[in-house]
């Protein structure tokens, strides 16, 4: 078994995602290197499934063997090898890794998504699995801490899809629900096919960017349980990333302009508010904390990691998604 040397992992991440690559400078030099050790692992498992130069066939083959090197029953490649190294030195979470690859495999093909719940879904395998094996680079193993981790993770990727709707959609994915669209007169394929209404398809993005800043909000409760420098550094990532937000709203939520990226500037400005977000009370562990909301995971109930909600019908998660889709500050 071979793992990747610190500083390509350190590219990979820097080249890969500029807003993690510009927060991930904040931490120190051991955890920025294990942070890109477990960004490459995820970025090279997203290639693999995006590749649309190659058949889904092989394609769903490449990810089962990946998913075999990570439970090491074959020869780990570098990506996985490094992955591995850092989880015998942090205790990282392997079932996240897996579910991880579960999630991308399920971007093989056609995409459709049929409501919130498959979408929450959705956002937890492909990002809030990062998130719960930076717990373990970060040496955060609080089950409150792994709820919280799990929030930012379904924030990020809500932003994510708002972003890419169109380059999505030209490779036939939709990831706004098709419950979503339909209730504004769109058909998924409509929008595949670039027949889709923009207003009513924004209407959906900034919806969408509303419940992201719902778990934005819940997600800043939680990094009172992360080492002091690491907290600076997510509470950087996670302001860059909503800033993505912002620069839709400013474009009245319409995606299909195409991607809205943060520059260097705004990136900078972010850095700076987040002092002001890293000096409350709770965010440094002044007081009680506050607890977590079960109902943000009521759709992610047995999933690792998750809060378990009680008393939490399918009604109720209507209802508590439509109380909570709204802007948050």
């Amino acid at each position: 078994m071979s793992s990747l040397p610190a500083i390509t992992a350190r590219e990979v991440l820097a080249q890969g995602s500029r807003s993690f690559g510009f927060a991930a400078r904040f931490l120190t030099a051991d955890q920025w290197d294990d942070a890109a050790a477990v960004y490459a692992f995820c970025r090279m498992v997203d290639d693999v499934a995006d590749d649309e130069t190659v058949p889904v066939s092989v394609r769903r083959a490449s990810l089962a063997m990946i998913r075999s090197e990570v439970r090491g029953a074959s020869v780990a490649r570098p990506e996985v090898g490094g992955l591995l190294e850092v989880e015998r030195r942090c205790a990282l979470d392997r079932q996240a890794a897996l579910a991880l690859i579960d999630g991308c495999e399920s971007d093989l093909g056609v995409v459709r998504v049929q409501n919130d719940a498959q979408l929450l879904g959705y956002c937890y395998r492909v990002a809030s699995t990062v998130g719960l094996m930076m717990c373990g680079v970060l040496s955060v193993y609080d089950r409150d801490a792994k709820a919280f981790a799990i929030d930012l993770g379904i924030a990020m990727q809500l932003t994510n899809i708002c972003r890419d709707v169109l380059e999505d959609a030209a490779n036939g994915r939709v990831y706004l629900p098709e419950s979503r669209l339909r209730a504004v007169g769109v058909a998924p394929d409509a929008l595949c096919s670039g027949q889709a209404s923009e207003v009513a398809v924004a209407k959906v993005v900034l919806d969408l960017l509303d419940l992201a800043d719902t778990y934005y909000a819940s997600a800043l409760h939680g990094m009172r349980y992360l080492p002091i420098r690491a907290r600076f550094a997510i509470i950087v990532a996670s302001r860059v990333y909503r800033r993505i937000g912002l620069v839709l709203r400013r474009r009245g939520g319409n995606a299909l302009l195409g991607r809205a990226v943060v520059p260097f500037s705004g990136k900078v400005i972010e850095a700076c508010w987040a002092v002001g977000s890293f000096l409350r009370p709770s965010v440094l562990g002044i007081g009680p904390g506050q607890r977590h909301d079960a109902r943000l995971h009521a759709d992610l109930q047995g999933l690792p990691g998750a809060h378990r909600a009680t008393g939490i019908t399918d009604g109720s998660r209507g209802q508590f998604r439509a109380v909570f889709s709204t802007h948050q500050t």
